[in-house]
């Protein structure tokens, strides 16, 4: 069964509001164990645990908006739009999990930072480039 470019877009919505949750509750798990309310409460695994549920809903949106606008674009390839939802959606859980190591120095933050961002000028100048050449 071939997708279309709307349930290409519904995928990788789908898995990242999997994700979002998945983030919320590590946040949470940390905030319980330190009794810290709000902040960080100077605790560098909470703070990794915020850094990296924030960085995720600070960049999310525009990744999924940028993969719907293209989608309803004519012409779009499903693989573009697979290559991009996927790039962009495994590049945030090698953050997050790059985040999770000690010191926030995993691999997988360097690697989930380079995709997203090359995720993103992949989106972005596809959109410059249909939005002037139709």
């Amino acid at each position: 069964m071939e997708m279309t470019s709307l349930q290409i877009v519904a995928l990788y919505s789908g898995i990242n509001l999997i994700i979002l949750p998945i983030l919320m509750f590590r946040v949470g798990q940390v905030r319980i164990a330190t009794k810290t309310s709000l902040g960080n409460g100077e605790d560098f695994s909470l703070l990794a645990r915020v850094r990296a549920h924030a960085n995720f809903t600070e960049t999310t949106p525009f990744a999924l908006i940028g993969l719907l606008l293209m989608s309803q674009m004519s012409g779009t390839p499903a693989w573009l739009l697979h290559a991009l939802g996927g790039g962009f959606t495994f590049g945030r859980m090698a953050h997050a999990h790059g985040m999770a190591q000690d010191k926030a120095l995993g691999k997988g933050r360097t690697i989930g930072a380079a995709l997203s961002l090359l995720t993103f000028l992949v989106m972005g100048g596809y959109l410059l480039y249909r939005a002037f050449t139709g």
